[in-house]
């Protein structure tokens, strides 16, 4: 009996010291600034979501997220007839229960209407409610005048968009001359569109990667190997700061080791993520060194210049040893295959042995 006792108890120990585990995201911090893992789009049964909020807020931690908005639709409520409407449910229901889990909430709702001008996520507001209207400009203007910040989902789905191909109709020129719109899904679910690259070059606007999900989130991206999420670099990991930063465009869309964003953050990024090492050894005709990559992202680079590697892959987390001619004098110009910075474009780097 004693050693059954002392059994339970360690079971009960470690169930309890294991609980609230938080998985570690290894993306780098850029300098002045904190790196924040996002989702901004989620779904509950307050519409038509298949879970209670707690659950999002349990899975966001176990992902090793720092914050997240339920995103619930205004104009679609399939359970009804068994929860009662009301807009800031969900959030009202986790405010405190992510607070105490040192998760970063967001307070937002969804803007459901066909194309266009499709659907926007409202973030950063304070009364959902107050955006259910019927007018759909005035539901952005209740959102603006919230303090909130209008992200245009999934501008190239199929359902509104058929060929997949996202456009920008008067109503999304009238919202960008007002200084309305402030960020566009790149990554959404397990879609990614192009063009959102063109757009938030042209118009100074956020880029963003969000699951859109409405089930559990473990099964959806059991063969990715992470989440989509929007990493926001703020000045620290506050709720005001990653506020600020949103609003500033400080964002980087990050899914199933791909990235997508504005080469002034994607640059930057790549050379926080890999450490050059010295050359170790020189023969008569090669050289060869190491490079780090601390990030949990691998890199395909490819197109290097003449009498080097013409491709190179830094596995995440670990060190890749790299022989190039000693004819090579110049630094390595490569292309980075999994980084997107337009439409047409990946991030270009170079890597200096000096």
């Amino acid at each position: 009996m004693k050693r059954l006792t002392i059994i339970i108890l360690l079971i009960a120990a470690i169930s309890f010291t294991g609980s609230g585990q938080k998985k570690i995201v290894n993306v780098p911090d850029l300098p002045g600034y904190v790196t924040l893992k996002c989702d901004f789009h989620l779904h509950t049964v307050f519409s038509d979501g298949n879970v209670w909020p707690t659950i999002r807020v349990d899975e966001a931690v176990r992902d090793g997220l720092d914050a997240i908005a339920i995103t619930d639709h205004l104009e679609y409520t399939p359970h009804k007839n068994y929860i009662p409407v009301d807009h800031n449910a969900a959030y009202k229901i986790v405010a405190a229960y992510a607070r105490d889990r040192n998760l970063i909430l967001v307070q937002g709702t969804e803007i459901t209407r066909s194309m266009p001008p499709g659907h926007f996520n409202a973030l950063f507001i304070t009364d959902a409610n107050l955006l259910a209207v019927d007018s759909v400009w005035d539901a952005f203007e209740a959102t603006i005048n919230q303090g909130g910040f209008l992200l245009w989902n999934h501008p190239g789905w199929k359902a509104q968009q058929p060929d997949g191909i996202p456009r920008m109709y008067e109503m999304h020129h009238r919202l960008i001359k007002n200084k309305w719109l402030h960020g566009i899904e790149f990554f959404n679910y397990s879609e990614y569109y192009p063009l959102v690259m063109t757009f938030c070059t042209q118009y100074n606007l956020a880029v963003l990667a969000n699951s859109d999900i409405h089930g559990i989130i473990s099964e959806q991206y059991k063969n990715h190997t992470n989440r989509p999420m929007t990493l926001v670099f703020a000045k620290a990991r506050t709720h005001e700061a990653l506020k600020e930063a949103m609003f500033a465009g400080r964002t980087l869309a990050y899914f199933s080791n791909m990235i997508a964003g504005k080469v002034e953050y994607a640059k930057p990024f790549f050379y926080q993520c890999i450490s050059i090492s010295k050359p170790f050894y020189q023969s008569d005709k090669s050289t060869f060194f190491e490079i780090t990559n601390k990030s949990d992202i691998p890199f395909y680079l490819i197109n290097g210049v003449p009498d080097a590697p013409a491709s190179i892959t830094l596995a995440a987390n670990a060190v890749t040893r790299v022989t190039i001619s000693k004819k090579v004098t110049d630094p390595l110009a490569y292309e980075v295959k999994n980084i997107i910075t337009g439409e047409n474009e990946v991030l270009k780097v170079e890597l200096n042995l000096k």
